[in-house]
């Protein structure tokens, strides 16, 4: 992935507004330490966290080639040598938004996920579930000038995890953001309406306030289902402020 230099710590231009981001509102991020989960115990900070004024570092950059960008990296569904994943066929689309409602444009979105049989191509992943070869489950996008971003790719499959007796994860895809600068970088997880595992989920759970909560689950859309081909779902993200999408640990992977 390409990056401006010139940009990447938004010097473009004779004048910079530095300007520091809200804090989100409490319980509507993930708790550091949240028992049920039990990777947390050990990754919680153990002592009152220090907080650290924004600099140029975190208020600015970086910003992303556009040119870098290419059309088989949003559509997940189709291999490099023309094979089709497979699994049942969904688009996720949305928009990307600022701490006052602003579409963030030309930013960089990525995502991974399991296939449809609840498997990651990753080498830890020794789930007893098939592979498909001709499902990566990563790819990325830039949103446009409205902020918004659309991929095109199968619902995951659920998948065990060594968390507590039959623990099971339920269907979600990894999303990655940069946003306008890096501290607006957002790591999140998306997850499906009625998907029954959720009220059983210690890191969905991880966010105490409930319409918080509810903001990781997508919508489904009529407007971006195709007919016979693929099912549409809408997913926005708030990237800081009192509305700000929950974000998890920028090294979890489950």
């Amino acid at each position: 992935m390409a990056i401006d230099p010139a940009g990447a710590w938004g010097l473009k231009g004779a004048a910079l507004s530095i300007s520091n981001y809200r804090k989100p509102f409490l319980g509507t991020q993930p708790e550091f330490l949240h028992t049920p989960y039990a990777s947390s115990i050990k990754r919680a900070p153990q002592k009152p966290l220090v907080a650290i004024p924004q600099t140029l570092s975190e208020v600015t950059g970086p910003l992303f080639d556009r040119d870098a960008q290419h059309a088989a990296e949003c559509n997940l569904t189709r291999s490099a040598t023309g094979g089709e994943a497979q699994g049942q066929r969904i688009a996720v689309s949305g928009r990307v938004l600022d701490e006052n409602g602003r579409p963030v444009p030309h930013t960089l979105v990525e995502v991974w996920q399991a296939n449809a049989a609840g498997r990651y191509l990753h080498r830890y992943d020794q789930h007893d579930a098939p592979l498909d070869p001709n499902f990566t489950g990563d790819g990325y996008t830039m949103t446009d000038e409205l902020g918004r971003y659309r991929f095109v790719t199968i619902r995951p499959g659920c998948y065990p995890w060594g968390n507590h007796y039959n623990a099971w994860r339920p269907a979600h895809i990894h999303f990655s953001l940069f946003g306008p600068a890096m501290a607006t970088r957002l790591v999140t997880q998306m997850y499906f309406p009625g998907d029954p595992m959720l009220p059983f989920d210690p890191i969905f759970n991880c966010t105490t306030d409930e319409k918080a909560r509810n903001r990781l689950i997508s919508q489904f859309d009529w407007e971006t289902t195709i007919p016979g081909s693929t099912i549409g779902h809408k997913f926005d993200f708030i990237l800081r402020g009192a509305d700000a999408t929950p974000m998890e640990d920028a090294h979890h992977q489950d």
